[in-house]
């Protein structure tokens, strides 16, 4: 019930993802649409070709510039209508009606119709210096002389007091009010205006250039110029408009994006579901890798909208370093390619260049810092990875530009900047482990030193116990390496998995001087209760002293559910009529879950037995590691761990050969041969001790 609710969880992180990333590159259409520059800096994307010819287009603030210049001297063109001063000029007639100084004033009113009388704004343009101008002939403009033209004030004065001294006119005026008389006949041809400012505009505003289909608009690291940029933008809007017209639907360009970003999620879950089923099982571990990818390509989003420039920051070698620290390498090189990919969609001014140097950044940072155990190690890795981001930008660069000076220097500092990030890689994994739970190879490496607290209480309590763990923790690593398990967590769960046994010391055969306490029980059961509860007493102590969940599970199961088969047998023995109840001489379990814990179970029983032969020979310990191995496998002890049998087989070898140099036979003195006092009292430092029958180590 509980894996399927976590399967449920795991989903929905999916979705979520899904969700997040499809955001990232809907926001970004528009972002990738267009190329980020600055004028007077260097182009930092590819060469950038035409693909259809088009016109450059003034940018918008010449464009504001010229047309508010335009519109403020475009000179208005006028009409004449002469149709309204006839028929003043009838009404005045008619008022008059032939009285004496009719004929003045209606000269005098002619002359002033003739002349123009405007209204205010043409006044005001008069005034500030403007030409007036009137459509004359076939479409032409002509310029009017605006010296004699009035308003209907200026002519009112004009009548009354310059022509005050004519007799008949002021005779005339004094019959009729002259002023209902007066309107402006100089009106401004609205339709004519538009139409002729339209064409001023259009000249102003004309195009100063045209790119031909396949010609380079810019290329690599050459200076973007104010004609340069004009030419971009001017690239990108008719891109823009072809687009429209093409109907290009952009929610079908998101679905497509979408598509791919699930199909990448999709193979994410099946890989770690067939093939990392634990890692898969956790959702807590899930939730951290998920959150990782999402982490990174909201960051290229980032830089893609704002900055594109520090893209080449973004230190993506860190995602192998950080997931192998805590996972397997093929986990780490998956979840790399992952991330790359979707962000790729994001970044596509220049994807090629992108997926190379990050997929080389990545195998790089998996190959030497295969376990994260020293500082020296990162700088190393970012040494490589720079020197593989250098050679990829500038070999695609001479692909693109075919040009060296095209190489911008400035994206040097930007990979430099990223591996100085990249080198701080030991300072974050730390975090992550606290915050995720994780343990990580540097805290196993450190759980590993003898000189912890544990240990050395192990050590001063339970001498025996604690070399028993040693050469467990040899035996084990080398197996793990050989394998391709975790070395480091079962070198660290070797040396704690019998720590239980310092509550209890003597009751267990390598700390035993003398006496054995389990003489004086009457019950097998009482031993048996004795000996199995070293597993939970080193429960409880590494709870104390805050072991990790790792270490812990590795006590659990490290006997998994055996048997205590000397205590079993021997309540056989005594009660050779009943049937024995087996659960009180089986350990509790579980069984090893992981190739570690199965790799621990097999080095501890195997190294323990070997103690307890006298006979070392090579046919001898074979015999006994493949029957330990085999009554393991027979009971089901390794049926949930995830190991072959092609593991198990290469693990038998591997224990018989280390185990027959540990225990080979010492060079002894012959009986005739009695070495000298005085080479007793300083023995060459060549010639082997003399062999007094004390080496063996009585079985665990």
């Amino acid at each position: 019930m509980k894996s399927k609710n976590n399967s449920y969880i795991i989903t929905a992180l999916l979705v979520l993802s899904i969700g997040l990333i499809a955001t990232a590159l809907f926001f970004s259409r528009e972002v990738n649409h267009t190329y980020s520059f600055e004028v007077g800096k260097p182009w930092l994307h590819p060469r950038l070709e035409a693909n259809f010819q088009f016109d450059i287009e003034l940018d918008e603030a010449t464009r504001k510039h010229i047309t508010d210049s335009v519109n403020q001297n475009f000179s208005k063109i006028y009409n004449l209508d002469r149709k309204k001063g006839e028929q003043q000029q009838a009404l005045l007639s008619r008022a008059l009606n032939g009285r004496p100084g009719s004929q003045a004033l209606l000269q005098a009113v002619y002359r002033l119709y003739n002349d123009g009388i405007v209204d205010n704004d043409a006044a005001n343009d008069i005034r500030s210096g403007k030409q007036l101008r009137f459509l004359v002939g076939n479409n032409e403009l002509q310029v009017v002389d605006t010296r004699n033209m009035k308003t209907v004030r200026q002519a009112y004065s004009w009548l009354t007091d310059t022509l005050k001294g004519n007799a008949a006119i002021q005779e005339a005026l004094k019959m009729v009010d002259i002023s209902n008389y007066l309107v402006p006949n100089m009106m401004v041809d609205v339709e004519e205006n538009e139409k002729w400012l339209s064409e001023d505009l259009r000249d102003a505003l004309r195009s100063p250039g045209t790119v031909q289909a396949g010609e380079a608009i810019i290329t690599r690291g050459e200076i973007v110029t104010p004609q340069k940029a004009a030419a971009i933008q001017s690239y990108q809007n008719e891109t823009g408009r072809r687009n429209k017209q093409r109907n290009v639907d952009e929610t079908l360009n998101l679905l497509g994006q979408m598509l791919i970003v699930a199909t990448l999620m999709l193979a994410f879950y099946f890989f770690m579901k067939r093939l990392r089923n634990q890692v898969f099982r956790s959702t807590r571990r899930m939730i951290f890798l998920i959150g990782l990818i999402t982490v990174f390509v909201i960051a290229v989003f980032l830089c893609v909208k704002y900055k594109y420039t520090m893209l080449y920051v973004i230190p993506f070698a860190l995602v192998p370093i950080i997931v192998s620290s805590f996972f397997d390498d093929h986990t780490s090189f998956f979840v790399h390619i992952v991330t790359v990919l979707i962000c790729s969609l994001v970044a596509t001014s220049h994807q090629a260049e992108f997926i190379i140097m990050q997929f080389l950044a990545g195998i790089i940072a998996i190959a030497s810092v295969k376990e994260l155990t020293k500082r020296a190690q990162l700088v190393q890795c970012a040494a490589f990875i720079f020197l593989a981001y250098s050679i990829t930008y500038i070999a695609m660069t001479l692909i693109n530009e075919g040009d060296l000076n095209k190489i911008d220097k400035y994206n040097f500092g930007f990979f430099l900047v990223n591996c100085v990030i990249l080198s701080f890689a030991f300072y974050i994994i730390p975090i992550v482990e606290k915050a995720f739970g994780f343990t990580s190879s540097m805290t196993l490496l450190e759980l590993a030193d003898i000189n912890n607290p544990l240990l050395r209480k192990l050590s001063t309590n339970c001498p025996g116990t604690f070399q028993h763990s040693l050469q467990v923790a040899n035996l084990g690593g080398e197996a793990a390496l050989l394998i391709g398990a975790n070395m480091q967590l079962v070198r660290a769960g070797a040396l704690y998995h019998d720590i239980g046994k310092t509550k209890n010391p003597a009751f267990f055969t390598e700390n035993q001087i003398g006496e054995n306490p389990h003489d004086h029980l009457v019950r097998p059961e009482d031993s048996a209760k004795i000996v199995i509860g070293h597993v939970s007493n080193g429960i409880k102590l590494a709870e104390e002293a805050d072991l990790p969940k790792v270490i812990k599970d590795l006590i659990l199961q490290h006997h998994g559910k055996g048997v205590t088969r000397y205590f079993y047998y021997k309540a056989k023995e005594a009660n050779p009529d009943v049937e024995i109840d087996r659960t009180p001489f089986t350990y509790p379990g579980p069984n090893p879950q992981t190739k570690e814990a199965a790799i621990l179970m097999m080095a501890d029983a195997c190294e323990a037995a070997t103690k307890s032969m006298s006979d070392h020979s090579e046919e001898a310990i074979a015999a006994m590691v493949n029957k330990i191995i085999d009554s393991q496998i027979a009971e089901g002890l390794l049926r949930e761990a995830p190991i072959s049998f092609r593991d198990v087989e290469s693990i038998k070898r591997l224990f018989v050969e280390r185990l027959r140099t540990a225990y080979h036979a010492r060079v002894s003195y012959p009986g005739d041969i009695k070495p000298s006092s005085e080479a007793a009292a300083a023995p060459d430092s060549n010639t082997p001790p003399p062999y007094n029958g004390k080496d063996a180590e009585s079985a665990k």
